[in-house]
C-alpha cells in the first residue's frame, strides 16, 4: 500500500470562528467554572446525574468478536467485565492490581463535564512472563498544563504540572510531566475543533447558570425586604420640642430604622411626636421566580431532559415520556463513543502489548441498551413461565423466594437420597 504524505495541516490557530469567545471559559480556566458548577448547583448536579447514571446502570460485557478464547479472557479479567454469551452475566473475580471497569467508567464520564478526561495505562508483568493491565490512571484536567497536539491533529500527549509538594525547595526543581499519546486514553467530548479539549455539555448550560445564581440571590433580598416591610421614621414638630435639632433627630432615625431587627426584645425609643412605621410594598409587586424557572427548565432542556422540568401544573406526562425517548437516544449516543473509544485505546492496546505479534478479530467493548433493565412482577414472571419463555429454574426460585421475603425452600426428598416413604413413619 502507497501512504501519501498530508499537505495541509490541522494545527489550531488559537482565533476564528471555533475558538471559545468567552474568556471565562478558555480552556484552563473553564475548568474550575464547570467544576464549581456541579458542585454548588443543585439543576446541574441533577441533570449530569441524569446523564451518567442511567450509563454507569447499564450491564458493560465484553464482546468476543471472534478474537481467541485467550485473549477474550485475558481482557475480560483485566477490566473485570463478564463475556457476552457466558452463562452468568457477574464480572471476573476480582484480581488484586487490576483495572475496575466501574470506577474507569464513572471517571471517564467527567470527560461530559470538562470536555476532556485522559487515563494513563499503566502494564505490569506477572511471574509467568503474562502482561495485564494493572491500572488506567485517571489525569485530572486541573492537573494538565498543556495539551499538545500534532500538526496532522493527531493527539501527541499532556503536559502535567509538577506534583505537589510541602518543601519549596524540591518544589522549584520539579518539571512538568509528559505523557505520550502511546500512554494514554483520550475521552474527548464532542470535540469542535482538533485542541483535544472537547466541549462540555454545561457549555450552553453557563449563560441560564449565571443568569439564575444571580436571580436567586435577587430573591432572597425581595423576600427579606417585602416580607418584613420597609421601616419609616417620620420625625417630630420641631416647633413643638424646645431645643429641638431637626438634623440630629433625623440621624439619630436613620440609625433607628437601620438596626431595626424582629425578635422578642426588638423595640425603639422615639422622641414625643416622632413616628416609626414598617410600611409593606405598595403596587404590584414583581417576582424573580418566574425567571428562575425558566432558567432552570434552560439548564435541563440543553441536555434533552425536559422531564426534568415537571411539577405541578408543568406539562404533560404523556409528552414527558415521549420527551424521555429522544433523552435515552441520546445516552445511547454517550455510551457508544465510550465503548468504541475504550475499544480502540484499551482493548487494542492491550491485545497489542499482551499478544504480540497478534494480528487479528479483537474483543469490544459492549453493553446492553439503556434503561433496557426492567423489573419483573410476580404476574408477568408467572406469564412467562406459562408462555415457556423460560423455565423455573432453582437459581431462577431461589432469586423469587429472596425478592419477596419468603422462606428458603426445603431439600427435596431426591435431593436427600431418602425416599417418599421413610418422610412417613409406618403405622403398620
Amino acid at each position: 500500500m502507497v501512504e501519501t504524505r498530508e499537505i495541509g495541516h490541522a494545527v489550531p490557530a488559537g482565533y476564528g470562528p471555533l475558538v471559545e469567545d468567552n474568556w471565562e471559559l478558555r480552556w484552563p480556566q473553564s475548568i474550575g467554572v464547570y467544576a464549581k458548577m456541579s458542585r454548588e448547583d443543585s439543576q446541574v448536579t441533577s441533570v449530569l446525574k441524569a446523564i451518567s447514571l442511567p450509563i454507569r446502570r447499564a450491564t458493560w460485557r465484553v464482546d468476543p468478536n471472534g478474537a481467541p478464547d485467550e485473549i477474550v479472557a485475558r481482557v475480560a479479567e483485566d477490566l473485570r467485565l463478564p463475556v457476552l454469551g457466558d452463562d452468568s452475566d457477574s464480572p471476573k473475580a476480582p484480581v488484586a492490581g487490576r483495572v475496575s471497569w466501574k470506577v474507569h467508567l464513572q471517571q471517564a464520564l467527567r470527560s461530559l463535564v470538562f470536555g476532556h478526561m485522559f487515563f494513563e495505562q499503566v502494564y505490569s508483568v506477572d511471574d509467568d512472563g503474562q502482561v495485564h493491565l494493572r491500572k488506567l490512571a485517571a489525569r485530572s484536567p486541573d492537573t494538565i498544563e498543556a495539551i499538545e497536539v500534532a500538526e496532522d491533529g493527531g493527539l501527541a500527549g499532556i503536559k502535567q504540572k509538577p506534583p505537589h509538594t510541602t518543601d519549596l525547595r524540591k518544589q522549584a526543581s520539579l518539571k512538568p510531566i509528559f505523557i505520550p499519546v502511546e500512554k494514554l486514553v483520550a475521552y474527548v467530548h464532542d470535540p469542535a475543533d482538533s485542541t483535544w479539549q472537547g466541549t462540555s455539555v454545561l457549555r450552553p448550560v453557563f449563560k441560564h447558570w449565571r443568569l439564575r445564581d444571580e436571580l436567586l440571590r435577587l430573591e432572597c433580598t425581595v423576600l427579606d425586604r417585602n416580607g418584613m416591610g420597609v421601616p419609616v421614621y417620620s420625625s417630630s414638630d420641631a416647633s413643638l420640642v424646645p431645643g429641638a435639632n431637626p438634623q440630629q433627630e433625623i440621624d439619630t432615625g436613620q440609625a433607628i430604622v437601620e438596626s431595626l431587627r424582629s425578635g422578642e426584645s426588638a423595640g425603639a425609643a422615639l422622641p414625643f411626636g416622632a413616628k416609626l412605621e414598617i410600611q409593606g410594598t405598595k403596587g404590584q409587586l414583581v417576582s424573580p421566580r418566574p425567571a428562575i424557572d425558566y432558567h432552570d427548565s434552560m439548564i435541563a432542556k440543553a441536555v434533552l431532559a425536559h422531564f426534568l422540568n415537571l411539577s405541578d401544573g408543568g406539562g404533560s406526562y404523556a409528552l414527558a415520556e415521549t420527551q424521555a425517548d429522544l433523552f435515552i437516544q441520546s445516552l445511547q449516543t454517550i455510551a457508544e463513543w465510550i465503548a468504541d473509544t475504550a475499544t480502540q485505546h484499551i482493548v487494542e492496546d492491550l491485545v497489542h502489548e499482551a499478544f504480540p505479534p497478534y494480528v487479528g478479530p479483537t474483543p469490544q467493548i459492549m453493553f446492553d441498551p439503556i434503561a433496557s433493565k426492567r423489573e419483573l412482577t410476580a404476574a408477568a414472571l408467572a406469564q412467562l413461565v406459562q408462555a415457556g419463555v423460560f423455565f423455573m429454574d432453582p437459581k431462577t426460585e431461589d432469586e423469587i423466594r429472596r425478592r419477596y421475603g419468603m422462606p428458603t425452600k426445603e431439600p427435596r426428598d431426591e435431593d436427600t437420597g431418602k425416599g417418599a416413604a421413610s418422610a412417613v413413619p409406618d403405622t403398620e
